[in-house]
């Protein structure tokens, strides 16, 4: 099977974007780097492993889909040392 390097993809009402099953497979990680320049958006694997970064906040998982303030959420970083 050839494989795919472009597709259209819908962009839902939540902003949410399906990558394809088989891109997804081809990258090996469930973490993306996505930037913007001008017109170009660009969607590129994260490799992490040898990263010392992780998410501290995530609004969907930690704050029912809300933003936080700065000032809050260096009150978390602080309690996590």
């Amino acid at each position: 099977m050839p494989t795919i390097k472009t597709k259209i993809q819908k962009i839902s009402s939540k902003g949410q974007v399906t990558l394809p099953a088989a891109w997804r497979r081809s990258i090996d990680t469930d973490t993306i780097v996505v930037s913007i320049s001008g017109d170009t958006l660009e969607i590129r694997p994260a490799k992490l492993e040898n990263s010392s970064e992780y998410t501290v906040f995530d609004a969907i998982r930690d704050n029912n889909g809300k933003g936080l303030k700065l000032k809050d959420l260096q009150n978390i970083i602080e309690k996590l040392d």
